[in-house]
């Protein structure tokens, strides 16, 4: 495993590949952010790659990443969860409620909301996307200010591009 630092609007995000995949996108003080000292460091073109597109994403010129994604660190659940979170479109966002039924499994909003919060590739799996039942802002791993500015990040551009 290796991994990068890029800058970014919301601060440093550490991105993590084993060479051929990405296998972590976290922002600083995240919630079950993994050591820096459990990856090696060098240069991969999966985080180049990586941070490419997430410039891009931040500059408004890109809504979805294409990038090689690796979940082998979660449960079948976790994974079903956060292929999932793939499909929730730019500038959109649904409750856990949604999100579990989506998934066939429409009593398990807890489950989704624990899944959700253990997303490792944040971002990218746009874990930002899933709000309470009634639209409020809950928990995110990199915390509720820089989910707030992701949102308004893909608001503000989604809004630009029907005018």
């Amino acid at each position: 495993m290796y991994h990068g630092i890029v800058d970014s609007p919301l601060g440093p995000i550490t991105l993590v590949c084993d060479g051929e995949s990405l296998v972590g996108c976290y922002l600083e003080q995240q919630r079950h952010r993994p050591a820096e000292t459990d990856f090696g460091v060098r240069d991969d073109h999966v985080v180049a790659e990586a941070a490419a597109q997430l410039s891009e994403y931040f500059a408004g010129e890109r809504r979805t990443f294409d990038l090689p994604l690796s979940f082998a660190r979660g449960t079948d659940f976790q994974q079903q969860v956060w292929r999932a979170l793939c499909e929730i479109p730019y500038g959109e966002t649904v409750s856990y409620g949604e999100l579990a039924a989506r998934i066939g499994q429409p009593t398990a909003s807890r489950a989704v909301g624990l899944a959700n919060g253990r997303n490792p590739i944040g971002i990218i799996v746009p874990c930002h996307r899933v709000v309470g039942a009634n639209g409020t802002l809950t928990g995110y791993g990199g915390g509720l200010g820089r989910k707030q500015q992701l949102l308004d990040l893909e608001r503000g551009h989604a809004q630009l591009s029907l005018v």
